[in-house]
């Protein structure tokens, strides 16, 4: 497991927007089955989705030994979190078999359900393999990182958002093929990023596959924008995640490139689907991601 920090890392303070993050993911246990997340006060109107997933899929890794690592999880978000309050997790121990372990996740907030999380645990078992090659892509070295991207492109941020989109991240993004969204233009609904944590993770499996569900909610929705030309931050567009799927097949070291290869075979009806597979840079599949979102355009955007 990887616990140095990577050589490029972001600015002098990747650490410690990592180490926020760290905590953020580490609950607090206020009853039998019943947990709280810290508040992030970040300056979004509505808590990332991928953090409540994460803290949902914490919530409920902290009732399952350590032998059975999670394997999938099934997410529907119903209500934006409040940033700037504490949110609430309430584990369901559905099932403890001789295999599988199932898990149900209610996470409240202001009296009110956000987020309903199912998730699955396996015990470490051979069988059969094979996965899809990882296309051929630019490897992360030599690619800008969305950081310096959007630093660059300031101009084009709205006012309101720009302190937002250019402070330091924990996870870094590098994009195989920059698209300026003021420039984008329509093209197919296909897009690839290197991502990784920016400082050292704490060698722990489920915190490292519980920050790949974190991180597998970025960047997803937005190959369902690519065919129409759209930009959450540029165009007039309400967007949103709706549900969210994510498959795990092998340990995961988030300290480590991945590379994250996202399409979208569909949009309609105000909605659009998207899939993802993560790989190590060896090649290695280790997760499928599927999304469906809102993607409302308003007057005049299209």
């Amino acid at each position: 497991m990887n616990t140095s920090a990577p050589s490029d890392a972001i600015g002098p303070g990747a650490h410690d927007v990592l180490g926020k993050l760290v905590r953020v993911l580490q609950l607090e246990q206020i009853e039998v089955d019943l947990f709280r997340g810290p508040r992030t006060d970040e300056p979004w109107p509505r808590v990332y989705g991928g953090e409540v997933i994460g803290q949902a899929l914490m919530a409920a890794c902290k009732t399952v030994d350590a032998a059975r690592p999670v394997h999938s999880l099934h997410a529907y978000f119903m209500r934006p979190g409040d940033p700037h309050a504490p949110i609430l997790y309430q584990v369901e121990r559905d099932r403890d078999g001789g295999s599988f372990t199932s898990r149900r996740v209610v996470a409240i907030q202001h009296g009110q359900r956000i987020l309903n999380l199912a998730a699955s645990f396996h015990v470490r078992e051979p069988g059969l393999n094979h996965q899809f090659d990882m296309p051929e892509v630019p490897g992360p070295e030599g690619l800008r990182s969305e950081h310096q991207l959007w630093r660059e492109w300031s101009e084009d941020l709205p006012e309101s958002r720009r302190t937002l989109m250019l402070r330091e991240r924990p996870l870094e993004f590098r994009p195989v093929v920059p698209r300026r969204p003021r420039d984008a233009g329509k093209t197919e609904a296909r897009q690839a990023f290197w991502f990784r944590a920016n400082a050292p993770v704490p060698e722990e499996q489920t915190l490292h596959r519980v920050m790949l569900a974190y991180a597998s909610d970025a960047t997803l929705l937005g190959a369902s924008m690519l065919p129409h030309g759209l930009h959450w931050l540029v165009h007039p567009v309400q967007e949103a995640s709706l549900d969210h799927a994510l498959w795990i097949h092998d340990d995961i070291d988030i300290g480590h490139w991945m590379l994250y290869v996202q399409d979208s075979p569909w949009t309609g009806a105000a909605r659009g689907i998207a899939r993802g597979l993560i790989y190590t840079v060896a090649g290695k599949l280790v997760a499928s991601v599927m999304q469906e979102g809102l993607i409302r355009s308003k007057p005049g955007s299209v």
